[in-house]
């Protein structure tokens, strides 16, 4: 048994010999437990004489369960693949019609490699309810959207005429989405996942929010489980891995991954000259999680069995990952002369099995027996998040199965559907597979009472996204009195503003509860240290040691109910939680309102993507883009200061941005948001901006309310005659505007209007929707947007300046009939104060007032020479390099 150590090296192979014997003994008269016991203690004993241990990431190349600890298959082995192959069938028919009459894309290769993955889930683990409480959440492989149709297809989920309609999404019957999309599907899908890489980080905060929930009271606990299907490319991207830790830290056994080692991406192999299957378990065992490994189906257990001589192993660890493919991409005969024929030992043990038997070796993920194993134990494995890493192939059962191409595979020729129709032994009638049609038998046919009934014992079907009614109705707008007054002088920042505000909405005694605080890691810097005295940063062991600031009232509190999510240098963590609990009025039925507080710099440019799927998954909350604006953020510089946030949050569609100036238009505009997302249950979330820049903060005047939600108001008439010129302003650049009004009228006799424009982004999506009701109601008399309603009667040029790209106000130009003049922050950032910040980016108070004198001169109303004058006289340099390009 060990007579290959007579040539690795061993300076002593007898005594070697007789410890392995040794080891062997105990082994089998004590057990694998006392055997690591004594391993544990012989290593920390060698390590306490000096003695350096080799590491070692990986087991061996095959199936973490031993054969002899596999427990019997609990299901009808033969009617579930006849179910399994009637989803492929089906699978694969949705995308080919779809290609061979219309081009609109679609994948077979990926649900190909999936199938065994996903219907042992069905059939024996995915719950969809556990009483009254909702069942496990599955994150599934977006790729494989397709077979998710096509059982919910036979299941009467989904009619024919939907899977006719795959990827047809604006025909008059509905239609099916490409990929899991809650927005186009709101009441099936629950996760968008085929932007890769987020699937698996949401699924990790998921499944940390679930146990949040749990502790503090909000939810009560559940056996229930996250599952996420991962595919073995998927793991370059950095969100996919980039926080396993957090998963075992958090000791998350609620959490179970399966990654679809099928060992190809788009172009090629995964790790064509390595293993991903070893990488991707070094990578797991090093942070933590239980690792699962499913390489090898049924067959090969007696050949493994009868494999005295450690070769058919050896044979295992030596092949790379593009050997493999090319193993099942060229069939039974080049395995066994490539894989096999290497040592003539090897050659024996299939002896007894042709070319055809040879090449159907099954990989551990086609093999139910070995898929229900490996999730039997994730189930029930404690303390650890689990990853299932399960080998298959890509395409498996098609006619160029592991081949490069396969994953762009979508037509097939006649004699390709009847070898996959034989292959996997469909049961449908000739003319099915003659026309290539969809087939689904008869509701009283074994194979859907089957499929019925053991949804039916799991709580339902899945996937399934609920829409429960509203939850609470939010409070008026006097709750907030507090951040309505003014600071009576008092300096103040809006984001200190807000902090106000949040930490009286935590006191309020039925929505305070349901509001989840989140930050990464930037708590002190927005202001928050109260609120982490008042509410307490989660920690789901608690606070196991004294805080060395425990003398003080503010001191660092953790508690396993705390309330604030504090989530470490890591946006997109952050983001991901914000996801979960903005969600959770679908997931959990549970109406959470989630404040994630950023440096506005690294929010929608960082994460961008993940927000975008945010808005996909119909989540609710307040992104609030603190330390904002290119000038307010003094001496950070170009990485940090933001100009162009609201640019990009513009181009979400249901996100409302809003850049305000003062506390009590903050107020406003949350008291607004808790209306229109929770209590009139509106699919939309707002991105509110703060800024660090302290001034006092006036009282909110009277008939205001309606503007500031809708996007402008006047802030401040002319004191003296009627205003010929228009200044708008927001966020921090309100006070410049302000200011401006004040060197117009004082310096150069010209009344000008002051308004607050709290968001440029809602005026302009409420005009365009005015616009687009006039083009298609010619017959009917126009209606006029809030925009022009507002401005009435006001008369002059307009100079909009914001701590933003100029892009920003110019959104709304086509309005304007030419009035407008847009100041803003283009370019890069500097460090610098607030006030050379400004005049660098000519947005303040003097560049507002030259705008304005510089736009009358040009329409004849105010000298020309004398305009001139004024810019020299402001300190306005005409011929200083353009900020944008500076």
């Amino acid at each position: 048994m060990h007579q290959n150590l007579q040539n690795s090296g061993d300076v002593d192979p007898q005594e070697t010999s007789e410890w392995i014997e040794a080891l062997d003994q105990v082994l089998e008269g004590s057990g694998p437990v006392r055997a690591a016991q004594l391993l544990q203690a012989l290593a920390e004993h060698a390590r306490d004489a000096g003695v350096e241990l080799p590491g070692r990431a990986n087991t061996p190349y095959r199936n973490t369960i031993p054969v002899e600890e596999e427990a019997p298959y609990p299901g009808d082995r033969l009617i579930e693949r006849r179910i399994k192959s009637l989803v492929r069938w089906n699978a694969m028919v949705m995308v080919h019609r779809q290609n061979k009459h219309d081009n609109v894309g679609g994948h077979i290769s990926t649900y190909a490699s999936l199938a065994t993955l996903l219907e042992v889930g069905y059939n024996h683990f995915f719950h969809a309810s556990y009483g009254d409480q909702p069942g496990d959440f599955v994150y599934f492989q977006g790729h494989a959207s397709p077979g998710v149709y096509a059982r919910a297809f036979l299941a009467g989920r989904l009619t024919e005429k939907h899977l006719q309609n795959f990827r047809y999404e604006l025909r008059e019957h509905p239609g099916l989405s490409s990929y899991p999309h809650p927005w186009l599907m709101p009441d099936f899908w629950r996760f968008p996942t085929v932007s890769m890489g987020i699937g698996p980080l949401n699924s990790i905060y998921q499944a940390r929010f679930m146990r949040y929930l749990e502790n503090r009271g909000l939810i009560p606990e559940t056996p229930r489980k996250v599952w996420a299907f991962v595919g073995d490319g998927e793991t370059d991207e950095p969100e996919t891995m980039g926080s396993l830790t957090l998963a075992s830290r958090e000791k998350l056994d609620n959490l179970i991954w399966v990654v679809n080692c099928n060992l190809q991406r788009l172009d090629g192999p995964v790790r064509g000259n390595g293993k991903i299957i070893n990488e991707l378990e070094a990578a797991f065992r090093g942070a933590g999680w239980n690792v699962i490994k499913v390489i090898w189906g049924s067959d090969w257990d007696g050949l493994l069995a009868r494999d005295h001589t450690g070769l058919l192993q050896k044979r295992m660890e030596e092949c790379v990952d593009g050997e493999y493919q090319a193993f099942k991409a060229k069939g039974g005969a080049f395995i066994r002369k490539e894989f096999f024929g290497k040592y003539p030992e090897l050659l024996k043990l299939v002896e007894h099995l042709n070319d055809e038997q040879v090449g159907r070796l099954r990989r551990g993920g086609h093999d139910p027996q070995k898929v229900y194993n490996a999730y039997k134990r994730a189930v029930a494995h404690a303390g650890a998040p689990t990853v299932i890493l399960a080998k298959t192939v890509k395409g498996y059962g098609l006619a160029g199965e592991s081949r490069n191409p396969a994953h762009q595979e979508k037509k097939l020729t006649e004699e390709a559907i009847r070898h996959f129709r034989d292959r996997f032994e469909i049961p449908i009638p000739p003319e099915v597979v003659d026309n290539t049609t969809f087939y689904k038998p008869p509701d009283e046919s074994p194979e859907i009472r089957y499929l019925k009934e053991h949804r039916l014992n799991l709580g339902g079907y899945m996937p399934i996204r609920d829409n429960p009614p509203a939850q609470f109705d939010a409070p008026p707008l006097e709750f907030f009195a507090e951040s309505l007054g003014s600071s009576k002088g008092r300096p103040v920042s809006s984001t200190m503003a807000f902090v106000a505000l949040l930490r009286n909405l935590l006191k309020h005694p039925k929505i305070g509860k349901l509001v989840t605080p989140i930050v990464p890691d930037e708590g002190r810097t927005f202001g928050m240290e109260s609120m982490i005295r008042q509410v307490g940063i989660y920690a789901s062991q608690g606070q196991l040691y004294t805080p060395h600031d425990q003398d003080m009232v503010l001191y660092y509190r953790e508690s396993k109910d705390g309330q604030m999510l504090e989530e470490g240098i890591t946006e997109a963590g952050a983001m991901a939680s914000f996801t979960a609990a903005g969600t959770a009025y679908s997931n959990y039925c549970v109406d959470m309102a989630p404040f994630f507080t950023f440096y506005s710099m690294f929010g929608f440019q960082r994460i961008g993507d993940l927000i975008w799927a945010f808005a996909d998954a119909r989540g609710k909350g307040f992104l609030m883009g603190a330390t904002a604006g290119r000038t307010s953020l003094s001496g950070e510089g170009l990485q940090h200061c933001d100009g162009h946030s609201l640019v990009l949050a513009s181009t979400v569609p249901t996100c409302a941005a809003y850049d305000p100036a003062y506390s009590y238009e903050i107020a406003v505009i949350v008291q607004d948001g808790l209306r229109r997302m929770y209590q009139e249950r509106e699919d939309l979330f707002y991105y509110i901006t703060l800024y660090n820049d302290n001034y006092p903060m006036p009282e909110m005047p009277e008939g205001c309310r309606e503007g500031i939600a809708a996007g402008i108001y006047r802030l401040r008439p002319a004191a003296d005659g009627e205003a010929v010129a228009q200044l708008w302003g927001s966020g921090a650049i309100l006070n410049e505007a302000v200011r401006a009004q004040e060197i117009l009228a004082g310096k150069y006799g010209v009344p000008a209007d002051v308004w607050s424009v709290t968001s440029y982004n809602v005026l302009r999506k409420e005009a365009l929707a005015v616009e687009r009701w006039n083009r298609l109601h010619p017959r009917e008399p126009e209606k006029t947007p809030h925009l022009l309603r507002a401005l009435g009667s006001s008369r002059g040029p307009i100079v909009a300046a914001t701590d933003y790209m100029k892009v920003v106000s110019d959104q709304l130009a086509p309005w304007l009939a030419g009035r407008l003049v847009s100041l803003g922050t283009d370019g890069f950032g500097r460090s610098d104060n607030r006030d050379h910040l400004r005049r660098h980016f000519e947005v303040n108070a003097e560049s507002i007032a030259a705008a304005a004198l510089s736009r009358l001169a040009r329409e004849g109303k105010f000298e020309v020479e004398r305009a001139a004058a004024a810019l020299r006289d402001l300190g306005v340099d005409p011929e200083k390099v353009d900020p944008a390009r500076a």
